[in-house]
């Protein structure tokens, strides 16, 4: 995949997750306009988190990471890929079906490992009610995920970053209706979980069998390559299950302050907005071109590859870093206050925030450091390092708990991101020259941070400027925008003096896009 070809792919992808991160946006202000920061709102963001981490234990994090490399190289050496597609397929929905019943059985105890200061009061016995209504839509994300995998490796990017904002529009469309209808909010929404699990399942197999991909439902049987594909991902598996760890801790430290998983969970969705944008897009997109890479034996071509992905994402997440600690509070009044969510809430959320955005630059890093181990089918390492970050992330989170309460788990977060960064790029080191960095790259990340600070300057001036405007009920929204627009002519301004990047590469990507 060549340069161009390779940003393409990020910004395809990457403009279909910004749809879907603005559409979940709206999707998270409406639900705290709706249900604040109470009991409602908390029980159901643990039972929609449920379903969450185990896909990333079971799909995202783990056995995409393996599968993806395998079927790109079958694809590339000619080899039966579909075929190994469908037995892929067929043995995950094999694992996930008793696996979904059992834990909807097991509700209580998944709640109380995921947020025990819930036990007692009202919000527990909420949290297991809307889990067991929702908890069947891990079986249907998982296999979007592995098909999801699929239509990337073909190239297909518009289509697999379509298939997130299918699920934010129906959970847009969903509450609207409870509201005409008067529907009970917090059941309504837990239904709506299965509901979108079933769309984006029925769009991925449709759209994977337009693109070749000939799947049969069957019993699981085990070959060669699955039992090669389960050696790969074992580790993988475990090391998501370690990532997964992480927010069950945090998930926990939040759970003994009322409003605090809340907080943390809308302060989450406004960093994922960048972190989804450019993360996800790089690390879909370079993990086949790298396994394709590896296969031809094209070293300078992954090293190109590699670069291009580390200059992309920290060229968008740095100045985004820098802007959800400077305006964290600007952010989180104007978009989020309004109806049941209150100014503490709010300025709780700011907090969290800004705790969030120290680590984005470090969760970008994750997504271009691991293709580097994964393309070589290489799962064990990321494993050893992810168990490391635990246990920094759960002594923090635990230890500093007493001291600073609820904002010790986003930290928590943030300081074990930087760790597993750390362990990463030090483990990639013998890799030889695929995992080095370029002069090109050398030479414009001090400009890039020089931009990016010089930007956190811009708006923290005109944060002071236009502080009573963001206060004005109508006013704060266009204030916002303000402040927005400030900070990106400052930083690309900047940033083309400096010459952290050159408006010509852009307006030639462009080029190629619209021929």
């Amino acid at each position: 995949m060549s340069e161009k070809r390779l940003i393409s792919g990020f910004l395809t992808l990457g403009g279909w997750t910004l749809v879907s991160r603005g559409a979940g946006f709206l999707r998270d202000v409406m639900m705290a306009a709706y249900l604040g920061a109470g009991p409602v709102a908390e029980a159901f963001l643990v039972a929609f988190s449920l379903p969450n981490m185990f896909r990333r234990f079971f799909a995202e994090g783990a056995f995409n990471f393996a599968f993806v490399p395998l079927y790109a190289k079958k694809l590339e050496a000619g080899e039966d890929a579909n075929g190994f597609a469908r037995d892929a397929f067929n043995g995950l929905a094999g694992i996930l079906i008793p696996f979904t019943v059992i834990g909807t059985i097991l509700m209580p105890w998944l709640v109380w490992a995921m947020a025990s200061g819930f036990a007692g009061d009202a919000r527990f016995d909420l949290a297991v009610e809307f889990g067991r209504i929702s908890f069947s839509y891990i079986l249907f994300v998982s296999l979007v995920a592995l098909l999801s995998g699929v239509l990337t490796t073909f190239g297909h990017f518009t289509e697999a970053g379509f298939v997130p904002v299918l699920l934010n529009l129906i959970f847009i469309a969903a509450m609207l209706l409870a509201q005409w209808l008067g529907w009970d909010m917090g059941l309504t929404l837990s239904w709506t979980v299965p509901i979108t699990g079933i769309a984006q399942l029925a769009f991925t197999w449709v759209t994977a069998h337009r693109a070749g991909l000939r799947l049969t439902p069957g019993i699981p049987r085990w070959t060669p390559d699955l039992k090669r594909l389960a050696i790969i991902a074992g580790p993988a598996v475990l090391a998501g299950g370690v990532v997964q760890i992480n927010l069950l801790v945090g998930r926990q430290v939040a759970s003994f302050t009322e409003g605090a998983v809340a907080w943390l969970s809308y302060a989450d969705r406004l960093y994922q907005l960048p972190l989804g944008v450019v993360g996800i897009a790089i690390g879909t997109v370079l993990l086949p071109d790298l396994s394709r890479r590896l296969r031809a034996g094209d070293i300078e071509g992954g090293r190109d590859s590699f670069n291009r992905g580390l200059e992309f994402g920290l060229a968008l997440t740095l100045p985004a870093a820098v802007a959800l600690v400077v305006i964290a509070m600007p952010l989180s009044t104007v978009l989020f206050q309004r109806g049941a969510f209150t100014s503490d809430d709010a300025a709780n959320t700011a907090i969290a925030l800004a705790a969030y955005g120290i680590g984005l630059p470090a969760f970008v890093l994750h997504k271009v450091l691991q293709p580097l181990f994964y393309a070589r089918e290489d799962t064990r390492r990321p494993f050893r390092y992810a168990v490391i970050s635990m246990i920094v992330n759960v002594a923090f989170a635990v230890g500093m708990m007493p001291v600073i309460g609820f904002m010790a788990a986003a930290l928590a977060t943030t300081v074990s991101g930087w760790v597993m960064v750390w362990q990463l790029w030090r483990g990639a080191r013998p890799m030889g020259e695929a995992a080095q960095t370029d002069a090109r790259f050398r030479h414009r990340l001090p400009r890039l941070v020089a931009a990016s600070l010089i930007m956190g300057a811009a708006l923290w001036g005109a944060t002071i400027l236009l502080g009573p405007a963001l206060g004005m009920p109508f006013v704060r929204y266009f204030a916002l925008l303000a402040l927005v627009l400030i900070g990106a002519v400052a930083y690309f301004g900047f940033g083309t003096l400096l010459g952290a990047f050159r408006l010509a590469e852009f307006r030639a990507l462009l080029r190629r896009r619209r021929a």
